[in-house]
């Protein structure tokens, strides 16, 4: 039984910011997320704020400079968006697979990117490694839905499929706290367990995701997203691929390569994209990428099948690009 609170809905970003630097305050989006982690006792809250009737942090702003999505957005709107669509496709794919259709139009892309994780220890009653417990029960126990790479004394996997679009888009998070404003690198945004296992981003108490901006996009570029889940949707993922291409005369110009469901962050791939860069999208040159990609993975008793799942995954990504 979720406990009482104090549900507040502050009218302007400061008395959001004010509201929220109380102790046992939870910020409030979309709420998909909060409700569940309330329901399970992941946490508790004395006062929840809404950001509902917070101006200026919904809808997508598109100019020269980029295109600029307030974090209360929809992920629905985002997936039907035409400039997104257009322009940052891997964007607007993962947005268009996450959960259902209810989940999509209530869910918003801020609250999607720090959602907490859905590690069924983490979920129930266990004092693991997230909860600054000591042990991490995955290690001996059902891991089949857990981490390959990254799994440094937490091996939850990151849930958010925007997460990793994002990061491939190679996206800037605008947060806002008492003490100002601060871009925030998506790539510095999320906080991997050998830093603290405790955490899963960089905000501080009191601070919010404001808005998430994407750079212009080359004329060049072109990117995509796929996920493979238990069922074929309204599924997290068991493995993912955002790619962001640049093609230049049939050639790789450049190319980032991020992954989902497979680490307790979005998980860029170097290798893979050391294999891609400069070279035509071969049967021979994505077979490379796809055995880098690989490289490095440290799957436990239940779940090597995503080794071989990650590289089906990702080649059937480049195969968008042929």
């Amino acid at each position: 039984m979720i406990k009482s609170f104090a549900y507040v809905r502050p009218t302007s970003v400061d008395d959001a910011l004010e509201m929220l630097g109380a102790d046992g305050a939870r910020v409030h989006a979309g709420g998909t997320d909060l409700m569940g982690c309330l329901r399970d006792g992941v946490f508790e809250a004395e006062r929840v704020v809404s950001l509902r009737d917070v101006p200026g942090m919904r809808g997508v702003r598109a100019s020269t400079q980029g295109v600029t999505i307030g974090a209360l957005t929809p992920l629905a709107e985002i997936a039907r968006h035409s400039v997104i669509g257009e322009q940052y496709t891997a964007l607007a794919r993962a947005a268009s697979v996450v959960g259902t259709p209810q989940l999509r139009s209530q869910g918003t892309l801020g609250g999607n990117i720090c959602q907490r994780p859905r590690c069924p220890y983490f979920r129930a009653g266990f004092d693991c490694r997230r909860k600054g417990g000591r042990i991490c029960y995955a290690v001996g126990g059902d891991n089949h839905g857990h981490a390959i790479f990254g799994g440094v004394r937490c091996h939850m996997v990151h849930p958010s499929d925007t997460a990793a679009a994002l990061t491939a888009l190679d996206a800037t998070v605008v947060a806002v706290g008492r003490a100002g404003e601060r871009r925030i690198p998506i790539g510095d945004f999320f906080v991997a367990p050998s830093v603290d296992p405790t955490r899963e981003t960089v905000l501080e108490h009191g601070e919010m995701v404001k808005e998430i901006v994407l750079p212009p996009a080359a004329d060049d570029q072109r990117s995509s997203y796929h996920k493979e889940g238990h069922r074929r949707t309204w599924d997290f993922a068991l493995a993912g691929a955002a790619t962001a291409l640049r093609m230049t005369g049939g050639n790789v110009a450049e190319a980032r390569v991020v992954f989902s469901g497979v680490a307790p962050v979005p998980w860029r791939s170097m290798a893979a994209e050391e294999a891609l860069q400069g070279n035509t999208l071969t049967p021979e040159v994505i077979g490379r990428a796809c055995d880098a990609a690989v490289e490095g993975a440290a799957p436990m008793r239940h779940n090597a099948y995503k080794v071989g799942l990650l590289k089906g995954v990702l080649e059937k990504e480049m195969l968008r690009y042929v």
